[in-house]
């Protein structure tokens, strides 16, 4: 009987513990890891250097009549009547293997490395350099073409999504994916992020304050971010108190059932 009463208090003790608390589901937690709020306010996300397959849009404009048509030459022709992702991919810049980009007339321009407004000042003094007077009125204008990146893993919604936003944190971008499930581990989401040399993991825990201050808070484009399950899943008990109890009292109630059942024989 001794034996019995233990091993239901096993049973008991850790499928009470199985459950998914509001510490397992909450972002950005106040865990005293974060001593000055006001550190929380610091822009951390440094300026994205491109990198190779990403696409760009360039849009060159002039305030000069006689300029204008002479700047439409050097814009893109789009292809057909594609639009969003689709048309970006025709129209844009791609940058190659060799981190160049293949610009009208100007032939290749090398962008890797680069970022937007570094490569809007090399496009400009080479358009005035080599067709353009000093003083010439153009503006040129540098986007990428789309946020683009990947989510897996315990999320409502996992795939290759793009956000047009030139800025985009790791909770918006989950967001846009429908969000991490409440089985879905956020004190360990997982970063995967290309540089020139090759890919790094980064992991990042959501579930603290500080992941506001983390370099990878905000996204870059081509960024796989993956979400774990968290552990008490496997024990596959419930992810409530309730569907937890329900459990306990479904599997106290067969431990009984066969125990008097037993004794009975």
């Amino acid at each position: 009987m001794n034996k019995f009463i233990v091993a239901i208090t096993i049973v008991f003790s850790v499928l009470s513990t199985s459950c998914i608390t509001n510490k397992d589901v909450v972002y950005l937690q106040d865990k005293g890891t974060v001593t000055d709020n006001a550190l929380l306010l610091k822009e951390l996300a440094k300026p994205y250097r491109v990198q190779i397959n990403d696409i760009l849009s360039i849009d060159i404009k002039s305030t000069d009549s006689e300029l204008a048509k002479l700047v439409e030459i050097f814009q893109p022709t789009e292809k057909g009547s594609a639009g969003g992702q689709e048309g970006l991919y025709y129209s844009g810049f791609t940058v190659d293997l060799h981190g160049n980009i293949k610009f009208p007339i100007l032939g290749d321009i090398n962008v890797l490395g680069f970022t937007t407004d570094e490569i809007v000042e090399k496009v400009r003094q080479s358009l005035l350099k080599n067709y353009l007077k000093d003083i010439s009125q153009i503006f040129v204008t540098v986007k990428l073409a789309g946020l683009r990146y990947t989510v897996s893993g315990e999320v409502n919604g996992t795939g290759v999504l793009t956000l047009y936003q030139d800025r985009v944190n790791i909770i918006e971008a989950l967001a846009n994916a429908g969000d991490i499930k409440d089985t879905g581990d956020r004190t360990d989401v997982m970063v995967i992020r290309q540089y020139p040399q090759g890919q790094k993991i980064h992991h990042i825990d959501l579930t603290d304050m500080a992941a506001m201050q983390s370099p990878y808070y905000y996204i870059q484009p081509n960024d796989m971010i993956l979400v774990k399950p968290l552990k008490r899943k496997a024990l596959g008990a419930g992810q409530t108190a309730t569907q937890t109890f329900t459990t306990i009292a479904s599997i106290f109630s067969v431990i009984v059932s066969t125990y008097f059942l037993a004794r009975n024989l």
